[in-house]
C-alpha cells in the first residue's frame, strides 16, 4: 500500500486516503449495501468512505435540516459499521445551492448540522461546492471579492470549529482543469483556493475533465503547485449518473502508480448500482497495493502484450482478471442478500393453527421426462469467460473492450462488403462468409452469458445488470439477424424490413430521437468509424458580409448570458462583429457550409483608436484586436483553427506584431478554443471591465 506521509501543518503521519465517494445522483444505496462495501474495503486494503449522496436530501438541498432520532440512529449504525471495519468514515455536506456565505445564522447552521454528525461518532467531514452557480448574492457581493474567498472564509471557520479533524475535504466549483478558466496555472480561483485555504484541509480534484479518460503525472504537479497541497482524486472514471443506458466494469486505468506518492488519496465514485461496482473497486484497491509493493515484480512477469512497458508495478488486464474471478463466487453464490435459499423442511413444520400446512414441493416425486417430451431445462453455471465477456461490453466511458472492438470492426466490414455476397463463389465470397461465421460465433456467446447470468443464484447482482443485459441482447439479436440477412441464411427480418417495427427494434426513446436530429450524433462513438462531417471554405470577408456576421455576433450574446444583451459588458470586438467598425485591408475571413456563413474572424491591425474609445489601453506588444465567433452548428473545430491561423498570417504580413482578444467569461467555448491553440495567454489590460479577459500572443 502507498507509504503514510507527514502533515506539513501538523507534522502528524496521515495514512493514503484510498476508498469509496458514494456521490452520484440518484437512488443512493441502502445501509446494508454500505455496510458490506464497508468489509469489502477491510479485505481489499482500502481506507475509506466518503458519504455524499446527491439525492439524500439533508446532505445538499435540505442541509440545513438536522436528522431525525430515526435517521440518527441509521448514521450511528454505519458510522460504527465503518470504524468496526477499519474504514474512515468522511461525512460530506453541500450546502451551495442556496448558502449566504456572509451571513453569521447560516453559518451557525451549518455548524450545527456537523455538530449533530459528530455527535454521532464521526471525526471527519468534507464541504462539497461541486455543481452550483458560481454567481453570488449582492450580501456575498458586499462581503467577499470573490466566490472563492466567501467558499474558502466558511471552509477555514468551520474546520477550525470542528477542532481541525485529521480529515477534512474541500471540494471546490473549479474542480477538474476544463472548469479553471482560461487554464490551471492562471486560475484565480485556484490560486485564491491553494493561498488561503488552511494547511490541513485537503483538496478534491477530479482531473483534466470531470470524467477523465487520462490522469498524468504533470497534471497533478501543476493543480498541487496552485493548491499548494496534493490532492484527493474524486475519479468519475466508473460514474455512470449522466447516461441510463450505460455502466462500466472495465478495470481502473490510465492513471499510472507514478502518481501516487504525488496524491493526498484517490476515491472512486463507481456507478449508481451497488453491485456491479465489485469491478472498479476491486481493481482500485489492486493499484492502490501496486506502488512499491511486493506485487512489482508479479506485474513485470505478466503476459499482457497489449500493455507491455505501460505501467511495470500495475496490469489493468490482470487486476480485472483477479476482480471477476473473485465476484465470480460472489455471482455463485446463494448467501448473499435476495439470494434463493434451499427450503428448509423443518421451518415449515406445522404449529398449534388451525390454518393449513403450506404446500410445498418436499417429498415430491422428481419429474423425469419421457422418450418423446423436452429434455428438462438445466441452467448451465456461469464463467469466468462470461464475466469477461459482460466487462468488455461494458468496459469504460472512453473505450469498449476488446470482444466489443471487434464485433463493431466485424459488423462494418461485412456491411460495407455486402456486394460479395453473390452467386459466384469468389475469394472474397468466402472471406465474408468465414467473417459472417465468426461474427455469429460471437453474438452466440454473448445470448450464452446472458442466459447464463440470468440463471446465476445470486439475484442482487442480477437485478442491478438485468436491463442492461437485455439491451445489449437486443441490440446483438438485431446485429445478428442482419448479417444473416445479407448472406442470404435467412428472410429479411420483419424487424429490419418493416415500417412499423416492434418498439424494441427501434432504440433510444425520445433522447434518441433527440441525438439522431443533431448534426454531430455519432461523432463520438467510441468505435472510430470515420464521421458524417461538413464541408467549410473559408474565404475573403466583403462588405456585404455584415448582415450575416451580425446575425451571428447577436445570437452568440444571446447565448453568453440569461441577462439581455444590453447588460453584457462591452467588448472592443463589437464594433467590429456589429458592423460600427470595418476591419482592417486583407484582414477579414468568413467561414461557409453548405447553408451560409457560419463563422467570421476579423482583425484590426491598430486598435489604439478603437480602445481609447472603449477606455482601454493596450498592452505595448499586442497593437492589434481580433475577434472570431461561429455558429452553434459548427462542431468541428478543425476550420476555425484553419480561419484563425489565416488571420494571423495575414496579420503579420500587414505589419502587426502581436495580437490581442477579448472574451466575455461566460464565452467558454471561444475560452477553450483560444486556450487549446496554445500560442494565446492571458494579459493584463487597464480598463478591462470585469467579467472580461483579454488573451494575445505575439507574431
Amino acid at each position: 500500500m502507498p507509504k503514510p506521509s507527514a502533515s506539513k501543518a501538523t507534522g502528524k503521519t496521515r495514512r493514503f486516503i484510498s476508498g469509496v465517494v458514494e456521490g452520484f445522483y440518484g437512488r443512493p444505496w441502502t445501509m446494508e449495501q454500505r455496510t458490506e462495501l464497508f468489509q469489502r474495503e477491510k479485505k481489499w486494503g482500502l481506507n475509506t468512505y466518503l458519504y455524499a449522496p446527491k439525492d439524500d436530501y439533508k446532505h445538499r438541498m435540505y442541509w440545513r435540516d438536522l436528522y431525525s432520532p430515526e435517521e440518527a440512529e441509521k448514521l450511528v449504525a454505519l458510522i460504527t459499521a465503518a470504524k468496526k471495519n477499519g474504514v474512515d468514515f468522511i461525512y460530506a455536506i453541500s450546502p451551495g445551492l442556496d448558502i449566504t456565505f456572509s451571513n453569521p445564522k447560516e453559518v451557525a447552521t451549518l455548524k450545527r448540522k456537523l455538530d449533530q454528525v459528530s455527535g454521532f461518532g464521526c471525526s471527519s467531514f468534507s464541504l462539497l461546492f461541486d455543481d452550483i452557480e458560481t454567481e453570488m448574492c449582492p450580501a456575498d457581493k458586499q462581503a467577499f471579492s470573490s466566490f472563492a474567498h466567501a467558499q474558502v472564509a466558511v471552509t477555514n471557520e468551520v474546520f477550525t470549529h470542528l477542532g481541525q479533524p485529521d480529515t477534512f475535504l474541500f471540494c471546490p466549483t473549479d474542480y477538474c482543469a476544463a472548469f479553471c478558466t482560461p487554464n490551471v496555472s492562471q486560475s484565480a480561483y485556484l490560486h485564491t483556493v491553494g493561498e488561503n485555504l488552511l494547511p490541513g484541509i485537503d483538496v478534491l480534484w477530479t482531473g483534466p475533465k470531470v470524467v477523465s479518460h487520462h490522469i498524468t503525472v504533470e497534471s497533478i504537479v501543476e493543480v498541487s503547485s496552485v493548491l499548494k497541497r496534493a490532492p484527493v482524486i474524486w475519479d468519475n472514471i466508473h460514474a455512470n449518473d449522466y447516461d441510463p443506458q450505460r455502466i462500466f466494469m472495465g478495470p481502473y486505468k490510465d492513471r499510472p502508480t507514478d502518481l501516487i506518492p504525488k496524491l493526498r488519496g484517490v476515491l472512486t465514485n463507481p456507478n449508481c448500482e451497488y453491485h456491479p461496482n465489485f469491478v472498479a473497486i476491486h481493481t482500485l484497491a489492486t493499484w492502490c497495493r501496486s506502488e512499491g509493493g511486493g506485487d512489482r515484480e508479479t506485474w513485470r512477469c505478466g503476459d499482457d502484450d497489449d500493455e507491455a512497458g505501460s505501467d511495470p508495478c500495475y496490469s489493468p488486464k490482470r487486476a480485472l482478471t483477479l476482480a471477476l474471478t473473485d465476484w465470480l463466487q460472489e455471482f455463485l453464490s446463494t448467501d448473499q442478500p435476495g439470494g434463493p435459499r434451499p427450503l428448509n423442511p423443518t421451518h415449515l413444520k406445522k404449529e398449534s393453527s388451525d390454518e393449513e400446512p403450506m404446500q410445498t414441493d418436499v417429498g415430491d416425486p422428481v419429474y423425469v421426462p419421457g422418450s418423446g417430451d423436452n429434455p428438462l431445462f438445466t441452467a448451465e453455471p456461469l464463467t469466468l469467460d462470461d464475466l469477461q465477456l459482460l466487462s468488455e461490453l461494458f468496459y469504460l466511458p472512453y473505450e469498449h473492450g476488446s470482444t466489443a472492438r471487434t464485433m463493431l470492426t466485424e459488423l462494418d466490414w461485412l456491411k460495407a462488403h455486402r456486394e460479395a455476397v453473390g452467386d459466384a463463389e469468389t475469394e472474397m465470397t468466402a472471406e465474408w462468409r468465414s467473417r459472417a461465421k465468426c461474427f455469429d460465433v460471437m453474438c452466440v456467446a454473448v445470448f450464452t452469458m446472458f442466459n447464463r447470468l440470468s440463471n446465476a443464484p445470486n439475484r442482487s447482482i442480477l437485478y442491478d445488470l438485468y436491463n442492461y443485459i437485455c439491451d445489449i441482447k437486443s441490440g446483438v439479436t438485431l446485429a445478428r439477424a442482419y448479417v444473416k440477412q445479407l448472406g442470404g441464411q435467412s428472410r429479411p427480418s420483419a424487424q429490419l424490413m418493416t415500417d412499423d417495427p416492434e418498439p424494441w427494434g427501434f432504440r433510444g426513446g425520445l433522447s434518441g430521437e433527440f441525438q439522431r436530429m443533431l448534426p454531430f450524433h455519432g461523432n463520438r462513438d467510441l468505435f472510430r468509424h470515420p464521421p458524417m462531417t461538413s464541408v467549410y471554405s473559408i474565404r475573403p470577408f466583403c462588405p456585404q458580409d455584415k448582415t450575416e456576421i451580425q446575425k451571428i455576433h447577436m445570437e452568440m450574446q444571446r447565448g453568453e448570458a440569461k441577462a439581455p444583451a444590453a447588460a453584457l459588458p462591452a467588448l472592443i470586438s463589437d464594433g467590429l462583429a456589429g458592423g460600427q467598425l470595418s476591419p482592417s485591408p486583407n484582414c477579414g475571413l468568413v467561414l461557409e457550409d453548405e447553408r451560409g456563413v457560419c463563422g467570421y474572424a476579423l482583425g484590426l491591425t491598430d486598435a489604439t483608436a478603437a480602445a481609447l474609445n472603449n477606455q482601454r489601453m493596450l498592452p505595448g506588444d499586442f497593437p492589434s484586436l481580433v475577434t472570431m465567433q461561429l455558429h452553434p452548428r459548427v462542431t468541428d473545430p478543425t476550420p476555425a483553427r484553419r480561419m484563425i491561423g489565416s488571420l494571423l498570417s495575414l496579420m503579420k504580413t500587414s505589419g502587426s506584431r502581436g495580437v490581442f482578444c477579448e472574451l466575455r467569461q461566460g464565452d467558454m467555448r471561444m475560452f477553450d478554443f483560444y486556450s487549446k491553440l496554445g500560442s494565446f495567454t492571458t494579459l493584463k489590460m487597464a480598463g478591462l471591465p470585469q467579467d472580461v479577459v483579454a488573451m494575445g500572443t505575439s507574431l
